[in-house]
């Protein structure tokens, strides 16, 4: 799916650039005076792709120590217990969201821990995790073509993700000169929730409307093994 939004979204820029550099050469009256737009337009998008190049690398650099500063200080959050600290706190709501996984099922941990690693910026820590959780959920799927209303959930919360501190942009603000880099907190917080608030509700909307797929849980509670291969 994501290899067609690429190719799609190469054919449009491909499209619109030659529109751009056909689009001013057309009104000109000469063909000579044509083909100098047409080359003028060239010119100036090497010279933007020089550009921007340079800038990207400037950025990287000066991002580098600061990316490395706040991970840092992250990793000692994490290691002291903060991130799970925050996943026993989260364990109650998702018991609700997820109805259909035991909260003793590795899947759970490995979801409270990809959401918590989320929440506070911890990007690096949180696909392994989210990986995990993909997996451990795919343990209780007896359809393994289709997607449980779980991991049809799960990926809704991670993709929209609410953030308590986004390290990363106020690292990116402070980087490109921002007066005040951490304004961003609160706007952040407010559109990740409202995210995932949307998400949730979405998938919560489409589980009504769809026939779910068969699953292991009632096993489990029944104390029957669980195939892991199928």
């Amino acid at each position: 799916m994501m290899n067609h939004v690429w190719i799609i979204l190469i054919v449009l820029g491909v499209i619109i650039g030659i529109y751009s550099a056909t689009s001013d050469a057309i009104h000109e009256k000469t063909f000579e005076a044509r083909i100098e737009a047409i080359k003028s337009v060239g010119s100036d998008l090497t010279q933007k792709s020089f550009e921007m190049s340079q800038l990207a690398v400037n950025i990287c650099i000066e991002y580098i120590g600061l990316m490395a500063l706040w991970l840092g200080i992250m990793k000692i959050a994490q290691e002291a217990g903060l991130v799970s600290a925050l996943a026993r706190l989260m364990s109650p709501v998702m018991r609700r969201l997820f109805p259909r996984i035991p909260s003793e099922h590795p899947a759970m941990g490995a979801m409270l821990m990809n959401i918590a690693a989320n929440m506070m910026g911890l990007d690096n820590a949180a696909t392994p995790l989210g990986l995990k959780a993909m997996k451990e959920l795919q343990t209780l799927n007896k359809e393994k073509a289709v997607s449980t209303n779980a991991m049809v959930m799960f990926l809704a919360i991670n993709t929209s993700s609410v953030t308590l501190i986004p390290f990363s942009v106020i690292a990116f603000r402070a980087t490109t000169g921002s007066v005040n880099p951490q304004a961003i907190l609160a706007p952040a917080f407010i559109a990740t929730a409202l995210s995932t608030i949307g998400g949730i509700t979405a998938a919560r909307l489409f589980q009504k409307f769809s026939k779910p797929p068969a699953d292991y849980y009632d096993d489990h509670l029944a104390g029957k093994a669980i195939p892991k291969d199928e």
